[in-house]
This record gives C-alpha cells, structure tokens and sequence, in this order.
C-alpha cells in the first residue's frame, strides 16, 4: 500500500504552524483594531461561482470535480470569491460590511520550492460603498498589519481606470479585447521583461502603441506633479489617484507610493489596485488587493462595491524567516520528574495542577530512570524540571531545577505555581 502524500501536498510540522499561528495572530489583532468581522466561506463551492471570478479555464487551475449528486463544485482556491458569494447572498445584511478570513486554500499550480497545491491565505474586503474612503481603508489595514509583523514592506498602488483612459484617449484603442490585452501585457512586464512582452504581443498590439503604454507604465514613487505630464494629471483618474494619496497620507501610511505599472492580472478589477512587496527584496507581491465592482455585478448584486486584499501566509512566512523578524518562541514548558513509580500520583497531580493554572508541563509517561527523564525534559525544552521524591515528598516539598544552569531549590509542592510564574516573568 502506498501512503504517501499527492504530488504538491504536504504535512505541516509544528514549527511551521507556529509560524503560521503567529501571523494568524498578528492578523486577528489588526482585524480588531479595524472592527473587521471574522469568519470562514465554505471550503466548497459550486464550480459556476469560482468561474464567474476567473472564467471557464480556471477549471483547469483547481481541484474540481462531480460530486455524489452529480454537481459540478470545486474547492476554493481563495477566500474573496466565497466571501463575495456570501454577501451577495446576504440582502438583509447591513452595509457596509467588513469581513475578514484565514484559512486554507487548493489550487492545482505545478508545484515548486516553497510552493504547494494547499496552502493558507488571508482576505479582508469592504463590501457597500464605491468610494475610495473603503480602498483607503482596506490599504490601511494592510500597513497596520505589517507592522504588527515588523516586517517592512512597500505598498504600490494604482488605478485601473486611470490606465485605462489613458489607452482609450491616448493611445485611441477602444476595441474592449485589445483594452484587456494591452493591461494583460502591462502586468506580465515584471516577470518577462518589456523586450518579450513586446515580442509576445506584436500581432495583438500595436508595437508602437503598447510601447507608449509600458512607458507610461514605468512611472513610479511619490505623489510628485512636477514630474507628471499635463497630459496625464489631465485625465480624470489621476485626480482620483492623487486623492487616495491624499487620503493614506492623513492615516499615516507611510510606506505607500504610485506605480503605475500595477495593474493586477484578473479582468474583474475595475478600480484601485495594489501590491505588497519585501521592501528589503526584490521577490514577488507578497499581497495583492483593490476594487472589484464587477465581481458583486457577476453576482446579481449591482448595488454594491466591493474592495480588498489577501495574501498568502507561507510567501509572509518565508519573508519573516529570511529577515529574522519572527521573534516568538514557545511558552517556557516545566517537566515534572518522579523518582519512583510509588511517587508517579504525585507527579501527576503536579502536572495537573500546573496546567490547570495555565502554565504548560509535560511529564514522562514511559516510566523511565529519574536520569532518562531530565534527559527528556532537556530534549523537550524545558526550561524547569520539578521533581518529585518520596523523601522531600514527606516534607511536603519538591526539587525545581533550573534546565539551563542546573541550580536547585527545594519548595512547598502547595507553592509551586506562584514560583514558576516568578521565574517565567
């Protein structure tokens, strides 16, 4: 029998879900402060509703499949799309509303270093207003987040509309498939390079035209009009751009600044975008976010915006790790310690008794030598061995050992767990 695990699956080990559980923390502080409402969309979803975000192809992307009923569903491959059905599903609900989730997600991707086919994710979107207010605080909450991380980070930000007449009004192509091609081409330019984005798209485009696009393109940092033609500042998206500047500059947010060459790849935004980069690397978007009206329109729901932002943990992860910024460690364990198996009662209560005061201890439950248990505690960690003896016992006391320096005391067994809490700090 074959046990092992499919190709691009994997088992996560504790070390690694403490990383995880301590983004996922640092992510449910930041959705408190924002009075963001947490909850989880269903892993399942008709395959209809993920294609309605990404087209018939994505079938090809995901885990889908018949169920027993003979339905077409998939798994969820991101949390924006089930959250978004939620809402939509939800007139009754009160706007605006502000939502946010961690939890995993499938996605069929050719597996690579770093990369698997389940992997976890954060989301947070604004449902309701079509105001850049909501885009503002949705790029607030990112660079909040960040920094509850110590993880700093470059948020580059643009608007799809601005792009958008720019090649519509000066670059004259209105043809809507064209219009699409020409952002497709825009957004693969950072990954491939402008010379095979050029070479890609030269029977779809207009060289000369999409040559004028990805100069636009290049157009990046502060909000600095001196430096901006007058035939871009006249363009109605960039007095709504500049106003999002404006507005992140009134919350503090520091660390955002224009790029025009962000585009973001999927077709239903339809608005303010954004990405979230290592500001110490030169990797890729380690979130992606903006406005996606179209979606809630797919969605029979033309009376609501939508905006937002995810990212996957692993890729925040391994920026965390590479910086050493992760500085968590686990709770200071206590290992309790018998000399004699008359004496394990005892042990036990202790344990027990520990625990129950919030304080983790563990104990050996092989019934080894006194020796091969504080070998054991030294294995797991411990930071403090407390160990119980007949003799000290009928004093009514115990042995606290110190695991880092050896030193002991000998202390009330009733005192203990006012004792531990001094030394933990």
């Amino acid at each position: 029998m074959n046990i092992e695990l499919p190709r691009g699956m994997r088992d996560i080990e504790p070390g690694d879900l403490d990383g995880i559980n301590y983004v996922r923390d640092r992510f449910f502080e930041t959705a408190r402060l924002f009075n963001f409402k947490m909850m989880e969309p269903s892993p399942i979803e008709l395959l209809s509703t993920l294609e309605a975000k990404s087209g018939a192809s994505i079938s090809n992307e995901i885990y889908a499949f018949k169920d027993k009923g003979e339905r077409d569903v998939a798994l969820r491959f991101d949390l924006t799309i089930g959250l978004t059905r939620y809402v939509a599903l939800r007139r009754d609900m009160k706007m605006p509303a502000k939502l946010a989730s961690f939890s995993g997600v499938w996605r069929y991707d050719e597996p690579q270093a770093g990369r698997y086919r389940y992997f976890h994710q954060w989301d947070i979107e604004v449902y309701g207003p079509k105001s850049q207010e909501s885009d503002a605080e949705v790029i607030d909450f990112v660079a909040s987040f960040f920094k509850r991380l110590a993880l700093e980070v470059s948020i580059q930000v643009n608007d799809r509309q601005l792009v958008e007449q720019f090649i519509r009004t000066k670059l004259d192509v209105t043809e809507e498939e064209r219009v699409l091609a020409m952002f497709r081409a825009v957004d693969k330019v950072s990954k491939k390079g402008a010379p095979t984005v050029l070479e890609e798209y030269k029977d779809a485009v207009d060289p000369v035209k999409l040559q004028a696009l990805l100069d636009f393109s290049q157009i990046k940092g502060p909000v600095d009009y001196a430096a901006i033609s007058p035939d871009i500042q006249n363009l109605e998206g960039w007095d709504k751009l500049t106003s999002l500047m404006d507005s992140l500059k009134s919350r503090r947010v520091d660390n955002a600044a224009l790029n025009l060459g962000i585009v973001r790849g999927l077709d239903y935004y339809s608005g303010t975008v954004f990405e979230v980069f290592d500001a110490n690397s030169d990797g890729g978007a380690l979130v992606g976010g903006g406005r996606y009206d179209r979606l809630t329109d797919a969605f029979g729901r033309k009376d609501i915006g939508a905006t937002g932002a995810a990212g996957g943990i692993e890729r925040i992860l391994m920026a965390l790790q590479k910086r050493g910024v992760i500085k968590q460690s686990p709770r200071p364990l206590v290992y309790v310690a018998y000399a004699s198996e008359e004496i394990k009662g005892r042990a036990l209560e202790m344990a027990s008794l520990l625990r129950n005061s919030g304080i983790p201890a563990d104990y050996d439950i092989l019934g080894r030598a006194l020796r091969k248990q504080l070998d054991d505690a030294s294995s797991r960690g411990a930071t403090v061995a407390v160990i119980i003896a007949a003799g000290d016992m009928a004093e009514d006391k115990v042995v606290v050992r110190s695991m880092k320096d050896g030193t002991e005391s000998k202390q009330p067994f009733e005192g203990i767990v006012e004792m531990i809490r001094n030394i933990q700090g």
